[in-house]
């Protein structure tokens, strides 16, 4: 297995370690050189002591076939990707913006065709979500095949099978970038309201007190609904026992099909104005990737899309002019003199706007 990652990243040039969050620029001929080294090629100099420098790892007299995974020079520019392995849960969260729970998504073939082509696109950090990702029947060989090909892999989680001896070997031995797990309560009665499945909390606290062992790098997600606010100093607390970094996630979005069923979970007292919305990647450096193969800008812009397994890599030329179409101001905020403070991106406003939400929620003249 190879030790290092030599790639391209927005344009310039990087060396990287998994695992790790430290990289080092190259310059475009340093890069040259390893992609021309041949089999028997050693590690020059430089390379060895910036490994040595800034990993502790020794490549001294070593090849650079088998230590550094040299990635394909892409031209097309996409740094990072989201891939949502299925709409299905363990949970059955009231918040829950997918919706339909449905435990669908592409047979391993063509999986292993859409992991190529996102490489082939010049994704280098992948993030793995869902639904439940650690459920999916081929998230070990996602990951596994998606760290092979160099991609750094931050996943989405629920934490509730971060105990489990074969989660925690492939997360330890292939190291994670990041696990993001969402925080739902801070007692068993808090928790379990929100996902509406008797038992998640124990199986929470009994993933993240696994992970935390096993040393995985993490932040939280802490979840605030109706049911669970009256916890958020508790689920701080645990945070805090941990040491680990969280973020507080209190606004509700509707589902992504426009549904506002999902919104009656929102304490308005938790109601935040969100930074004001300047523009995003999405769709020219950045996209999602749905279970069925089609991508979009992102989770929430999700029409038009590209299918990817009929279109390829090629396909995602289209996604720059369908994220400037999709973002522009439209419809009623055409015009509007609050744009320059406003929180909420176009394809964000379409969904609460289909959900007839109250505009306190998403618009400023509601306030």
């Amino acid at each position: 297995m190879y030790q290092l990652i030599g790639t391209k990243y927005l344009g310039e040039y990087f060396v990287l370690r998994q695992g790790s969050v430290s990289g080092v620029r190259l310059s475009a001929s340093k890069f040259q050189e390893l992609r021309d080294a041949g089999p028997d090629g050693l590690s020059p100099p430089w390379l060895v002591e910036m490994a040595q420098q800034t990993w502790q790892v020794e490549l001294a007299d070593q090849p650079i076939a088998g230590n550094v995974l040299v990635r394909p020079d892409s031209p097309h520019g996409y740094s990072r990707a989201s891939y949502e392995l299925n709409l299905g849960c363990n949970y059955d969260c009231e918040h829950c913006y997918l919706g339909l729970k449905r435990f669908e998504g592409l047979d391993w073939p063509d999986r292993e065709r859409l992991l190529l082509t996102m490489r082939d696109a010049g994704v280098v950090w992948l993030q793995l979500t869902g639904g439940e990702p650690l459920v999916d029947r081929h998230f070990r060989d996602v990951y596994t095949y998606a760290f092979e090909l160099g991609m750094l892999q931050t996943i989405s989680t629920n934490g509730s099978r971060l105990w489990r001896a074969d989660i925690l070997d492939l997360l330890v031995t292939r190291p994670v970038y990041r696990l993001t797990i969402s925080v739902y309560g801070a007692t068993a009665d808090g928790y379990d309201k929100v996902t509406r499945r008797p038992g998640s909390f124990q199986k929470f606290t009994k993933g993240l007190a696994a992970a935390v062992e096993a040393k995985l790098p993490m932040n939280l997600n802490l979840v605030v609904t109706q049911s669970n606010a009256h916890e958020l100093d508790g689920m701080k607390a645990l945070a805090d026992r941990y040491g680990l970094p969280y973020h507080v996630y209190s606004n509700i979005s509707p589902t992504i099909y426009g549904g506002a069923e999902v919104l009656r979970s929102q304490d308005p007292s938790y109601l935040r104005r969100r930074t004001p919305f300047t523009g995003c990647n999405a769709g020219h450096t950045f996209f999602h990737a749905d279970p069925y193969g089609k991508a979009s800008i992102c989770k929430v812009g999700r029409d038009p899309n590209v299918p990817l397994l009929e279109e390829e890599v090629e396909g995602l030329r289209r996604l720059g002019g369908i994220a400037d179409r999709l973002l522009g101001r439209q419809g009623g905020c055409t015009g509007c003199t609050l744009q320059g403070t406003c929180g909420t991106c176009m394809p964000l406003v379409q969904l609460y706007r289909k959900a007839n939400a109250d505009l306190r929620t998403y618009c400023q003249h509601g306030n």
